[in-house]
Formats: structure tokens, sequence, C-alpha cells
């Protein structure tokens, strides 16, 4: 349960990211795309996607607190980005929060779910 609410924690509000621009001289990335997610004991929070020219995406997401940028990873189901020990994966409107915290019943990861707020992205 810790681990849980530590996760949720995480998730708490940032100050707005979607006016930040994405600027790698050798990658052209379109407009970002914005959509707002909703964790079932937290306030919600932007999540700004950028989709390369060349097959990279990039997920900025609050982390603690401050943004941590997230670059896309194989996935077999839906889009996964990750960062050191974050890994953020989405499949429709659901995502998932991973951290290195483990469950200490279970000796497992435990993720946070969350949902995108319809008509936010």
């Amino acid at each position: 349960m810790k681990a849980v609410l530590a996760l949720v924690l995480l998730l708490l509000p940032t100050p707005p990211l979607a006016a930040q621009t994405l600027a790698i001289p050798q990658v052209n990335t379109g407009r970002p795309i914005v959509a707002t997610y909703r964790c079932p004991t937290g306030k919600p929070f932007k999540v700004t996607y950028w989709n390369g020219d060349n097959g990279q995406s990039f997920a900025l997401v609050p982390i603690a607190g401050k943004p941590l940028l997230l670059v896309n990873l194989m996935s077999a189901d839906g889009a996964r980005y990750g960062a050191g020990s974050v890994v953020w994966w989405t499949k429709g409107r659901n995502a998932d929060l991973y951290n290195e915290g483990m469950d200490p019943d279970t000796g497992k990861v435990r993720p946070v779910s969350c949902s995108e707020v319809p008509g936010t992205g």
C-alpha cells in the first residue's frame, strides 16, 4: 500500500507543461499532443506527447512535481515510454505508471493506473 501511495504522490499537480516546445535539431517533431489524466486518488495532470518524423516519440510526464522526458520504448501493445526507473505505458485512454518501488507483499512492481479525461487529447 505504501508503494501505491508513493506513486500517487508523484502525480501531484505541477506547473503547466503544454506550452513547452521540444527542440532537438536532429529530430523534427510536430505539434505536441496534450492529454489530461486522472488517477483514482489524485488530481488531474497533463502529459505532453511529441511524435518525431524519424519514428521516435516522447512523453513529458510530471513525476514528483517535476517534468520528466520519457522516450518511446518497444511495446507489443500500446505505447510505452521510459527513462531510468520510470515507465509510462498507455493503451487507448488508459495509462499505467511504473516506478522502481516494489509492492512489499508480492515483491513485484505495482503500477498506478490512470485514465485520460475525455476530450483532452
